[in-house]
């Protein structure tokens, strides 16, 4: 069925049932500049990322039911990748089609790509990127407040029984305290939601009362279905072209540089990193850096932590790391080429390389995902791992603070047990003095995302002239 048809309402008994269209749910401009108003929001690595969505797309357009965003996000966080991203794609598919996918997850990742390859020039050029960054610094001590939020808002939405509550905060406890593997975490918390629903065949299901029956109907209800059907000839067709799109770059940069090139070797290195990400960015980072320090030598270990830092201050997904990798290890080993452009050429390749998959995981597979949500066994375990999301999200804003919040932090060990301890004397003061205002306009004037983090760009540059 072609993903441009719209279909009328399906009656079910006393009420129509709204088939969701595979395009212009909402007006594709509209979604567009909705998409770009995201992007310029996505810092704070993958919790601040969905609380963004959350807010934007849930609570405040209403354009997507909580249930429904539930159900994606659960299945971007079985995939190797940035799960935030791929939920952009995810959703802009429902709301658009397979071009509004295309255009969120490309927006979501553009204003991170511009930033943090100007960062990348600057530091090659000056080796120093204070002045610039002091904007994102202030950014992110704002972004703990809205990941605050996003974590009640969530946990309030999705944890509606006292088992889902438990499996929350067995999650965090898990990954905070015991550093139990993502993946492990994600496993248990399906396994254990299929056992519930066992006992309890409505545990999938929100109690009555709960939910959105007192607010305004989201565009995409919890109940609608979605025309974009899965088909051999739609999965042919997207493999072809999406595996086609992603070698084109590396089968060309072979073909004029040369199989022993820098750039083929970023190309295929960065091409594996990609597949291998479970568990988000935290999980795949030390892999990257023991490779691109120790194995092939593009940076010093130090600027990879630099590296790290600009990452996790500017828009968009942690893993554009990778960029500001492969930007500084184009410039040293440029070939016959003028060092700007092979560092230029190397950082648009890797992250071409890097993010291309997302799209294909989940246009590939959003369409079989939606045939699963009416499957009682299948809603049941995605439901134990929407609880176990919520710990999730709430170990990574933990994570956040304690690098926004100190310069300094250890980790204290005894038996199964792994806490990270912040170092009370590296308190970053002009931080922790950002995060309170931004808590006050969050949640007691409750200003817009937007104005709040503009207010906290400012201060940012500001606190270099406080004498510390």
């Amino acid at each position: 069925m072609s993903t441009d048809s719209h279909q009328p309402p399906v009656e079910t008994g006393d009420a129509p049932v709204a088939t969701a269209a595979a395009r212009d749910l909402v007006p594709f401009r509209s979604a567009l500049r909705v998409w770009f108003l995201i992007s310029l929001q996505t810092f704070g690595g993958p919790a601040g990322q969905i609380a963004v969505m959350q807010r934007v797309l849930v609570e405040d357009r209403r354009w997507i039911g909580q249930r429904r965003f539930n159900h994606a996000l659960n299945y971007c966080m079985l995939l190797p990748g940035p799960e935030a991203q791929q939920l952009s794609i995810y959703l802009g598919w429902l709301l658009n089609g397979t071009r509004g996918g295309i255009a969120a997850g490309t927006l979501f990742v553009l204003p991170g790509v511009v930033a943090l390859g100007a960062l990348s020039a600057v530091y090659v050029a000056f080796g120093d990127t204070t002045a610039v960054a002091a904007v994102f610094a202030g950014l992110a001590p704002a972004v703990l407040a809205i990941v605050a939020q996003a974590v009640l808002r969530v946990a309030r939405r999705s944890l509606t029984r006292p088992a889902l509550i438990a499996l929350a905060g067995g999650s965090f406890a898990a990954l905070a305290l015991f550093a139990v593997p993502f993946p492990v975490v994600i496993a248990v918390a399906a396994l254990a939601g299929w056992l519930l629903s066992r006992r309890d065949p409505d545990f999938a299901h929100p109690p009555q009362g709960d939910g959105d029956q007192d607010e305004t109907a989201p565009v995409i209800s919890d109940d609608a279905l979605h025309d974009d059907r899965p088909s051999s000839g739609r999965v042919v067709r997207i493999l072809a072209i999406g595996l086609g799109l992603w070698a084109a770059p590396i089968a060309a940069v072979t073909v004029i540089f040369g199989s022993d090139s820098i750039f083929t070797t970023q190309g295929l290195f960065f091409s594996f990193s990609a597949l291998v990400t479970f568990g988000g960015a935290y999980a795949v980072l030390a892999f990257i850096a023991q490779q691109a320090v120790e194995t092939y030598g593009w940076l010093a270990p130090g600027e990879m932590v630099r590296g790290l830092a600009l990452a996790e201050t500017t828009p968009g997904p942690l893993i554009m790391v990778v960029q500001f990798v492969a930007f500084l290890a184009a410039y040293r080993n440029p070939g016959g080429l003028d060092p700007w452009v092979a560092a230029t050429l190397g950082a648009l390749l890797v992250t071409w390389v890097t993010f291309v998959p997302s799209f294909l995981f989940i246009l590939l597979g959003a369409p079989y995902v939606e045939r699963l949500r009416h499957n009682v066994a299948i809603s049941a375990a995605l439901a134990g791992i929407t609880a176990a999301v919520v710990g999730v999200i709430a170990n990574l804003a933990l994570y956040f603070a304690l690098n926004t919040l100190f310069t300094a932090t250890s980790i204290w060990t005894w038996g199964p047990l792994r806490i990270t301890i912040p170092d009370a004397a590296s308190v970053n003061p002009v931080a922790v003095g950002i995060t309170l205002v931004a808590l006050v306009l969050t949640f007691v004037l409750r200003w817009p995302i937007l104005r709040v983090l503009g207010v906290c760009a400012l201060l940012g540059p500001a606190s270099l002239l406080i004498p510390l």
